[in-house]
């Protein structure tokens, strides 16, 4: 084969339903493979911990369903990475599940269907950690501690492409996967086909996100990865969009801190010296990728755990004043929670949004807010009826904060609702570790099946 065509509809499967018509765009352009991740820890550490999904399952259905009818009809094989947001088993049996009924509901010819799965046992991370060998942080994290691990309610490993190469060899069509790293889903079938490392990591970093490598900015539109043994080539299916130079060069610096590298389970992909030239309009040819193999085979963990139930308020300040001392305000609802609740086992925490609420410290122009806020506000404790009562304290209680030029009695806070809403348990990343591991299939066990 002298070159693979890639399709990937959508940069996380679910979260916001693909566009069909850039996805028919490509299925008719002529393609080997139809991928999709569908997972990430940009959703935060909730769906993780709670094993839930962040995506409605109506719109995952839509997308697996639209995209299986066309990988059957024209016969190419069809991988989703990190199933259900999170790619925790539960996830993945969901997805599995999910195709199962799909090919009754349609009554697909027979095909064969495989998969994987991606938790981690505590009890092997404890066995790694007493053993000797560190389960090392990542971005300045200390290694792993037994007291972290058991704050811990759930792990995934972020698997390679080697359980996806592993299912490929054995023949599957469709292929669910749990936990993995984005561009694995996509190299996987580049190296199954027997192309190049450095092309086929290549050709996964710049299919993973979808249309985000391509301009004007338009979410989940479909875009074609064509891989050779010297170059990758990325084509914009929607007739608004391009991939130029511009935008699949940029997207290499998306979402990390180095722009010119990408670490996967085996090594790491060198993009410093890439190339990119625009070969067409909708186009652009990149080269000069490398590949670095690791000396040492570890995997990235991931693991959430539970903080406590979670409540949300809401107050919004319009008065100049109360603005300018808006932390004054904070503090003092804060005091009259410790009056009520002690000074430990409860979190309060606000967000002031016209301020420095999406950016928080990180904010340049923190002195200068807006002339309106408005506070969010997020209780936690042990309980539900604790979280709630806390939440009303540490909402109303900026009503009544005391300032020292305030001389009227009506308060310098509106409540646009009188009441606080319940939320989802609240979590908190505890795991963002590498483990050593002698076989890269260790943690990622396989399964398939004949559907249809």
């Amino acid at each position: 084969m002298q070159s693979l065509r890639v399709i990937c509809p959508n940069g996380h499967l679910g979260f916001a339903p693909l566009k069909t018509e850039s996805f028919r765009i490509g299925v008719d352009a002529g393609v080997d493979y139809i991928a999709a991740d569908s997972g990430s820890d940009d959703i935060g550490p909730v769906p993780l911990g709670s094993d839930t999904c962040a995506s409605p399952r109506a719109w995952q259905e839509h997308d697996l369903e639209v995209m299986l009818l066309a990988a059957r009809r024209i016969n190419k094989p069809m991988i989703i990475g990190s199933a259900g947001d999170t790619g925790s088993n539960s996830r993945v049996d969901m997805y599995v599940q999910i195709i199962r009924d799909l090919a009754r509901k349609h009554d697909l010819p027979a095909f064969r269907l495989g998969w994987f799965y991606s938790e981690v046992d505590k009890d092997l991370v404890r066995s790694k950690i007493r053993g000797g060998s560190a389960i090392a942080g990542l971005d300045g994290r200390p290694d792993l501690d037994e007291a972290e691990l058991d704050a811990t309610s759930r792990i995934v490993a972020l698997a390679g492409v080697h359980p996806y190469r592993k299912l490929l060899a054995e023949g599957c069509d469709v292929i669910i996967g749990g936990r993995s790293s984005d561009s694995a889903i996509f190299a996987a079938a580049a190296l199954h086909e027997g192309f190049p490392e450095a092309q086929a990591y290549y050709l996964g970093k710049v299919l993973e996100c979808a249309s985000f490598c391509a301009e004007p900015y338009g979410g989940k539109e479909t875009v074609l990865g064509e891989i050779t043994p010297d170059y990758v080539e990325v084509t914009a299916m929607s007739p608004a969009q391009s991939c130029t130079v511009a935008s699949v060069a940029g997207h290499a610096m998306y979402e990390r801190s180095n722009p010119f590298e990408e670490f996967v389970a085996g090594g790491r992909l060198d993009m410093a010296n890439c190339n990119y030239e625009q070969v067409s309009a909708k186009t652009t040819r990149v080269t000069g990728m490398r590949f670095d193999p690791a000396q040492e085979f570890r995997v990235k963990l991931e693991g959430s755990g539970r903080v406590g139930e979670r409540f949300v308020g809401i107050a919004a300040i319009r008065d100049p004043y109360t603005i300018a001392n808006v932390d004054k305000v904070i503090d003092w609802a804060r005091e009259q929670a410790r009056e009520r609740f002690g000074k430990t086992g409860w979190e309060l925490h606000y967000n002031v949004f016209g301020r420095n609420g999406v950016m928080g410290d990180m904010e340049p122009f923190k002195d200068k807010p807006a002339h309106e806020v408005c506070i969010l506000v997020q209780g936690v404790a042990p309980t539900r009826e604790l979280a709630e009562e806390l939440t009303i304290t540490g909402t109303r209680q900026l009503f009544y904060a005391r300032l020292a030029d305030v001389k009227g009695t009506a308060g310098g806070v509106a409540f646009p609702l009188d009441e606080v809403m319940p939320a989802s348990p609240a979590y908190r990343w505890t795991i963002n570790h590498t483990m050593a591991v002698d076989n890269p299939l260790e943690l990622f066990p396989t399964h398939s099946e004949m559907v249809g």
